[in-house]
């Protein structure tokens, strides 16, 4: 055997292995025995130092070729693909039709997955042009990916042309075009063509079996999910040796909220993902399972799994949506321990979210001012929380500031600033943006930035304006915009309007039992008792029922979750009895007086009061007040949350509450944010 061909193989291991010190040590060797000007080695030496990610080296080789064949473009073009530079392996390719080389079906295939990873349907085109001209476009692996090229372009029917027209096929034909449609969401067709795929004797791998289970989970469709796994068990398949296939199954189930089926094969994964771990842990708190959450993220801590920005993002989001005050500044100071946290722009605008959700301004505001770099995300969650605050004015003044510093709002952006025109009653302000937003030759004005106006108006008693917005608005008026409005009607005592516009939401979304619970309410608060109750007998007999009220409360780590009503709490004697006795208190110090109008109209008066009392944000508020006179420890402030928007009565008692008892107590509802402080709120009444 001739020492080159030794050569040969050796980088040829050092290739697959990675081995970049031993690679260079072949390289010299190559120089001192005189094979510098070798293209079997050199071309060979491109692949090795491309394999270690070692891209400069491998362009120093290429470039000092004095004859170059199509597999040094090729070796180069694929080096550039895999280090996640798609961009440079397409220029390559240009390079390449201004030489003499002829690209080969390789060369094609790597070019249509560079076109791919970019996105750019349009170069990706231009290929498949030169594949047909070239008679290369039904050779397998240059028709796959094409149909991976198209797929990625979003342009799936293209993906599905090519997929038709091959006279064969392969298992990876057949997965790229499964994957095309799962990634369009098409999960009817996926599942048909993998029914096509077993008729033609086509045995699935395990890309298969995760694209199709992907397919099941983006539309709910669990029943075939269902079968998907049995099969994987009757085949004998070993999907819980293989993360992606196992993950994309927990993925199913907990999307489909069977978190039981969901754990049960988080368990008896070998090698657990971190993308598991998270996403049963996200399941588990978005399912209520705030123990279970927790209780696995601790153990997912213990493990030496690093978490990347996305997973990191994802937990803090959690915790920022159930305003865990204390778990959240847990995952700050793990973002800053570990080298990828906090340098992470997403990451560290996750931490800034959680701060807003958790009432946590000033802490929210510290990090943005430290951050060595922002985007409009950034911006975007200041100015959001500000508005959900009450701090119309400066959630303006962020906005202003952040177009001096030359970063431009995107749609969200402008969302979030007149959101906060409205909580704040800035009715010129909101005006003013939003005319803005429409001559912005870059954005066009959404339905949400309308139903932002109408709400912006709506709360400002300009209740004919806002209909008239909606009436000669160039876009379809969806459901949220004429709920909207009809808060606004309710709000102001409008009920000729609130009619009208309640007919109008129960033709678009007459199975919505929210919409016939805004209805009732504005018959009740008009004394129209006969038209509620009408209403009401649609929803029984519709089967309906409203999304329950719940709030909860973070003691010492703890997580206490009430519902409307709730008498399970092991405390709940005292706590009744505490807020019987801060109801007399606010009675005689303020003059409060229950608003029994946000009770249940057809029962004794009595009993209207004792429901208000078992209202979940007051009964969270009354095991703060019992633990305190355990003589556990008194907080400054109190942070209750709650799912629904708080009540008239709930908002008068916490007032007082806070009179009385010299506290200050944050209420963070589906809308915005309370701050009660010596009989005052934040929001002035205005919510």
């Amino acid at each position: 055997m001739n020492e080159g061909l030794v050569l040969s193989k050796i980088l040829n291991k050092c290739s697959k292995r990675c081995l970049l010190d031993q690679g260079k040590q072949v390289h010299g060797v190559v120089e001192k025995l005189g094979f510098g000007r070798d293209l079997v080695l050199n071309n060979d030496l491109i692949d090795m130092y491309a394999k270690c990610g070692t891209m400069d080296f491998a362009c120093m080789v290429f470039d000092q070729m004095a004859e170059r064949n199509v597999v040094s473009w090729t070796a180069l073009m694929c080096g550039y693909l895999q280090n996640g530079d798609a961009k440079t392996s397409l220029v390559l390719f240009s390079k390449l039709g201004r030489s003499d080389v002829r690209p080969n079906e390789f060369t094609l295939s790597t070019s249509l997955k560079a076109s791919g990873v970019l996105g750019i349907a349009q170069n990706g085109k231009q290929i498949h042009g030169v594949c047909a001209k070239s008679k290369f476009d039904c050779v397998p692996v240059v028709a796959n990916s094409m149909i991976d090229m198209y797929s990625k372009c979003g342009m799936v029917s293209e993906a599905s042309r090519v997929f038709n027209t091959l006279p064969v096929r392969n298992v990876i034909s057949w997965n790229a075009m499964i994957a095309g449609y799962t990634k369009e969401r098409y999960s009817e067709e996926a599942l048909n063509l993998f029914r096509e795929m077993q008729q033609k004797g086509e045995v699935p791998d395990g890309y298969t079996y995760s694209s199709l289970l992907k397919a099941c989970s983006c539309t709910g469709a669990v029943g075939e999910g269902m079968q998907i796994h049995a099969m994987l068990i009757r085949h004998g398949f070993p999907y819980l040796a293989q993360s992606a296939i196992a993950g994309a199954l927990v993925d199913l189930y907990v999307k489909s909220r069977r978190m039981t089926e969901a754990r049960r094969v988080f368990d008896r994964i070998n090698e657990k993902s971190v993308m598991s771990w998270s996403t049963l842990i996200i399941g588990y708190a978005h399912g209520d399972s705030l123990t279970e959450a927790m209780d696995l993220f601790r153990k997912l801590r213990e493990t030496r799994h690093r978490m990347d920005g996305f997973v990191l993002s994802n937990l803090i989001g959690v915790f920022a949506d159930f305003a865990l005050v204390e778990q959240g500044k847990q995952m700050h100071a793990y973002t800053i321990k570990v080298p990828y946290g906090l340098l992470e722009i997403s990451v560290t605008n996750s931490v800034l979210d959680m701060y807003m959700k958790c009432g946590l301004t000033d802490e929210a505001n510290a990090l943005f001012r430290e951050m060595p770099a922002s985007n409009v995300v950034s911006w975007t969650v200041m100015i959001t929380g500000y508005g959900k605050h009450g701090f119309g004015e400066k959630a303006i003044e962020l906005f202003n500031q952040m177009q001096v510093n030359g970063i431009e709002p995107d749609s969200v952006t402008y969302l979030a600033v007149l959101s906060a025109c409205s909580h704040s009653g800035l009715i010129k302000e909101g005006q003013k943006y939003f005319s803005s937003l429409c001559s912005n030759q870059k954005i066009k004005p959404q339905v949400e930035h309308y139903a932002c106006m109408v709400d912006l108006l709506g709360r400002g008693g300009r209740i004919k304006e806002a209909k008239d917005l909606i009436d000669t608005m160039p876009l379809k008026p969806n459901v949220g915009i004429w709920q909207t409005l009809l808060s606004a009607c309710r709000m102001h005592g409008d009920m000729e309007m609130g009619k009208q516009v309640g007919e109008i939401l129960l033709r678009l979304d007459g199975n919505n039992p929210a919409n016939y619970v805004m209805m009732s309410n504005i018959y009740v608060d008009a004394g129209y008792w006969k038209e509620s109750e009408k209403i009401r007998d649609t929803v029984k007999r519709k089967g309906l029922k409203k999304e329950a009220g719940r709030s909860w409360v973070e003691i010492d780590k703890e997580i206490h979750i009430f519902y409307n009503g709730d008498g399970v709490h092991p405390l709940i004697e005292e706590i009744h009895q505490v807020l019987k006795e801060m109801e007399k208190r606010v009675k005689e110090e303020t003059g409060y007086v229950h608003s029994v109008n946000f009770a249940l109209h057809d029962v004794e008066e009595e009993s209207k009061v004792e429901s208000l009392r078992v209202h979940s944000e007051k009964l969270a508020i009354g095991l703060v007040l019992v633990r305190r006179e355990l003589n556990l420890k008194g907080e400054k402030v109190i942070r209750i949350f709650k799912n629904l928007r708080v009540c008239g009565d709930c908002h008068a008692f916490i007032k007082g509450l806070s009179k009385v008892l010299k506290i200050v107590f944050v209420v963070r509802d589906a809308n915005r944010f309370h701050r009660f402080e010596n009989g005052l709120c934040s929001c002035v009444d205005y919510w």
